[in-house]
């Protein structure tokens, strides 16, 4: 594609180097798609004829097809998924398929080929979103009655439902759903006829490109376009968080699959056992989604140091942005389907529930908030309730156990004259 100003062929060391068809084949919808909307413009605009765009819109079409079939045969020499379309299109039907790449540059189609895509994984990776917080409910639904100890610092603190525990991670990823809609917005602006960096002398029509492809808005600064990354930095950002999400629930998941906790019972098929040990049975889906989590953060790191000193307009390095995004997405919705599918396949161990929510420690905040509603100063209701705690500790007796002469007590010492005696439980 540049053989006019150099004399010597390409080292296949440096096309091996510099080629990227090996992952951005994966790309070949949205370029065919950007190329038929970049080619109708150009014959509305009349730089090519009507002929000619019919003859390039039907090759790609069956290019397109060969790549869907997988019998297309890609070139490594020609580095990337654009230049092995229209090198394909161009074998096919002659030197009109050299036409398709008029007032265009590979800076700008693949700013917008990246755009469609991105576009579309927002709205793949929302619907994935959906689907975990619809088993998250079900799940609450199922085990609504069900009470187990909330924790603070991994102490048992206060009774609550275990579906009020779960529809937290609702809540979480609704922020999460939020945020990808409203990184939608930036994503979708149309890049194509910014050229390299300085547009094009051609009378083109950007306009139109943006209405063939359902685009609300158009990029500015056409060098800006081409070396915008933000809107590939926002969704790994915001993949990095559902993984963090997702990475809470799987932690919580794991501690309720223990034996020490006994708290759910997930379904065999989406467990694990041991190679030596016969009597493990392990939660490795959610082990799994946790430790996924690290990739998510790695790969929005990655693209932000590759992108921090880069000067303008388009450079090399920003060939880097394809796999940390390729990976981000297909992590991610891949954490979101299998926690759904678990989940939906897993079960409270009510009896366990009950056993652990019977600790009457649990119930210490009410009984504080009952003194209070006696008239009892907060601080000094909070001092009562401790030294009970201490005082059944110190008898080796359970709170529920501490009677009249316990409680006037511990009242004497706090100097707030009781009515009645106090009982934990």
């Amino acid at each position: 594609m540049w053989k006019g100003r150099f004399k010597k062929a390409t080292a296949d060391s440096v096309k091996d180097f510099t080629e990227s068809i090996s992952f951005d084949w994966r790309l070949y919808k949205q370029d065919i798609q950007g190329s038929v909307a970049h080619v109708t413009m150009l014959a509305e605009a009349g730089i090519v004829s009507k002929l000619d765009r019919d003859k390039i819109i039907k090759g790609l079409r069956e290019i397109q097809g060969e790549l869907a079939k997988g019998t297309f045969k890609f070139d490594p020499a020609l580095e990337d998924i654009h230049m092995n379309i229209e090198a394909a299109l161009i074998e096919k039907i002659g030197d009109t398929g050299a036409k398709l790449h008029t007032a265009r540059s590979r800076n700008d189609q693949i700013a917008l080929d990246l755009r469609l895509f991105v576009r579309g994984e927002v709205e793949s990776i929302r619907q994935k979103v959906r689907l975990l917080q619809k088993s998250l409910v079900g799940f609450a639904r199922r085990h609504a009655k069900v009470l187990i100890p909330g924790y603070t610092h991994l102490q048992r603190a206060q009774p609550v439902p275990i579906a009020h525990h779960m529809l937290a991670y609702v809540e979480m990823l609704d922020r999460d759903y939020e945020r990808l809609s409203d990184s939608y917005r930036r994503v979708d602006v149309m890049p194509l006829g910014s050229g390299a960096l300085g547009g094009s002398t051609l009378p083109i029509r950007r306009e139109l490109v943006a209405e063939f492809l359902d685009f609300p808005k158009m990029t500015q600064n056409s060098m800006d376009a081409v070396s915008d990354r933000d809107f590939i930095l926002e969704l790994l950002f915001d993949c990095a968080l559902i993984g963090l999400h997702c990475s809470r629930l799987s932690e919580d998941i794991v501690l309720w699959a223990s034996t020490e906790f006994g708290l759910i019972d997930i379904e065999d098929a989406y467990c694990t056992g041991s190679s030596l040990m016969p009597q493990k049975k392990n939660p490795d889906l959610a082990e799994l989604s946790r430790g996924k989590t690290g990739r998510l953060f790695g790969n929005l790191f990655s693209l932000l140091t590759t992108l921090k000193g880069l000067p303008l307009t388009y450079n090399r390095d920003m060939q880097e942005d394809k796999e940390p995004l390729f990976d981000s997405v297909d992590t991610t919705k891949a954490v979101l389907q299998i926690l759904a599918e678990m989940i939906d396949h897993t079960s409270v161990r009510a009896p366990r529930a009950a056993e652990m929510v019977v600790d009457p420690l649990l119930l210490a905040t009410d009984v504080t908030d009952y003194l209070v509603r006696k008239g009892v100063p907060f601080r000094q209701a909070h001092e009562i309730v401790g030294k009970a705690v201490k005082h059944s500790e110190t008898k080796k007796k359970a709170a529920s156990q501490t009677h009249r002469r316990g409680v006037e007590k511990i009242f004497a010492s706090v100097r707030i004259r009781h009515q009645g005696c106090v009982r934990f439980g």
